[in-house]
């Protein structure tokens, strides 16, 4: 393969970092601080360096299981290898509707309810041949379409992008971060303390703190991104799990700060049920029109993750397109190393969320459906290391402090879903109810398959 089509370690190390901070940093606490959630500073602060350290942990097991079997496509590809190929369809199946459509679409939409203080247009409708249609989500669609063509022009083009609208989103963040003492004298402090509570070891060991950990692993999901690349990634027994670890203790660090600016500069009372967390503060510190700049480079900072998804979901189309017959077109490579039918197919799935679904009500859904296939593919290591007896080739990078690691992000991703089995289990049954029309296709597929080679 052409370096040219190739991913370099920087666009592997942004890519991490910007599939992570999206919506999530911005809407979880809004829901962790009301009655029912974790009202606590101390506890608040520490399920977010516990999502932390539990994606650290997944990420140097994936960085192991990606370079032993060394092909782009992510959890599709390695629970394929590792257990069966119907377990790697499902989990492909589920990465392409919830991993990448579902969020590339909430992430859209973020991004034009940023924006649309901006237009002066919010929850503004307009009617189109008799039908109502909504200004923010046609906003949303428009942007996915930029999207789409930046990533039709190719691995190199794509790449630069993503470089581009990282940094900006970095920058964006660090600016952010430093508002609340650069216009110290401008607001009233929330007077909120960090030291623990006489209730912080309490809720830490609560129900409840096991139900918040699902919004935060979803704010930190895209911790394994770079692994969906592996195959147009250059060096990638190096880059890769460089990738996967630096990312992921980068944006740990902006999290953690993030949630600590939250709370010092806004009550718990001003965060209760917001989503738009960055626009409360900002506007706190700096009044209603100036807070409008920020509205503007959020936006804009949240299609970086946009970009981030249409590069890591179309290779999970891509490689399913290569395996199987009923999606063998969708495996086509443009001349610059796009997957084109993918991406168009991605693109599509996810306007079509945009007109349908409300992102609030996928969070928890999203957050453990994605967890439980991360889940399978970590503790595929010890499957893998099993069948390999030990034996490790040169462009193999080990896990670090294994067995350590994988165990213990299972027994915390296992707590969680324990919680939703116990409390929610409505989630899990969506969770069932999804995997359905994947276990169709993948049989109609194989029968398809069959009877074009008898």
């Amino acid at each position: 393969m052409s370096t040219n089509n190739q991913y370099t370690r920087r666009v592997a190390v942004n890519m991490v970092i910007a599939n992570m901070i999206g919506t999530g940093i911005f809407t979880s606490l809004g829901y962790q601080v009301i009655e029912g959630g974790i009202p606590d500073a101390f506890s608040i602060v520490t399920i977010w360096l516990l999502g932390g350290l539990i994606s650290l942990c997944g990420a140097t097991v994936y960085g192991e299981v990606a370079t032993r079997i060394n092909r782009s496509g992510g959890e599709y590809r390695f629970l394929t290898e590792i257990y069966h190929p119907l377990l790697g369809f499902i989990s492909g199946w589920i990465s392409i509707l919830v991993g990448f459509a579902a969020a590339i679409a909430s992430l859209s939409l973020a991004a034009s309810e940023y924006f649309s203080p901006v237009l002066g247009n919010e929850g503004e409708r307009f009617y189109l041949f008799g039908l109502e249609l909504e200004t923010t989500k046609w906003l949303a669609t428009s942007m996915i379409i930029v999207v789409v063509f930046i990533q039709l022009a190719g691995v190199k083009r794509s790449g630069i992008f993503q470089n581009v609208m990282t940094y900006f989103k970095i920058a964006l963040i660090g600016l952010f971060l430093l508002l609340p003492f650069v216009f110290s004298g401008q607001y009233e402090p929330s007077g909120v303390s960090l030291l623990p509570s006489d209730k912080s070891m309490d809720t830490i060991f609560s129900s409840a703190f096991a139900g918040s950990l699902v919004w935060v692993m979803f704010a930190y999901s895209g911790w394994n991104a770079s692994a969906y690349i592996v195959g147009n990634l250059k060096d990638p027994h190096k880059n890769l799990p460089y990738s996967l670890i630096k990312g992921t203790i980068i944006v740990t660090l902006i999290y953690l700060a993030l949630n600590i600016v939250f709370m010092y500069v806004a009550t718990f009372d001003e965060l209760a049920f917001q989503v738009d967390l960055g626009n409360v503060v900002a506007t706190k510190i700096l009044g209603n029109r100036i807070a409008l700049l920020f509205s503007v480079v959020f936006s804009l900072a949240l299609i970086s993750g946009i970009n981030a998804m249409f590069i890591a979901g179309p290779r999970v189309i891509q490689e399913m397109g290569k395996d199987h017959t009923i999606f063998k077109r969708l495996g086509h490579q443009n001349e610059n190393g796009a997957p084109s039918y993918a991406i168009l197919t991605m693109g599509f799935i996810s306007v079509v969320f945009v007109h349908t679904l409300s992102f609030s009500d996928l969070i928890e859904y999203i957050g453990v459906t994605l967890s439980v296939f991360s889940l399978l593919t970590v503790m595929g290591l010890f499957v893998l290391r099993y069948r390999d007896k030990g034996l490790i080739s040169d462009h193999v990078v080990k896990a670090k402090f294994y067995p350590i690691t994988p165990i213990l992000f299972s027994l915390f991703i296992i707590w969680m879903i324990v919680y939703f089995l116990m409390s929610k289990s409505e989630v899990i049954l969506w969770l069932f109810i999804s995997v359905i029309p994947a276990v169709i296709i993948y049989y109609l597929s194989r029968f398809k398959s069959d009877t074009n080679n008898p």
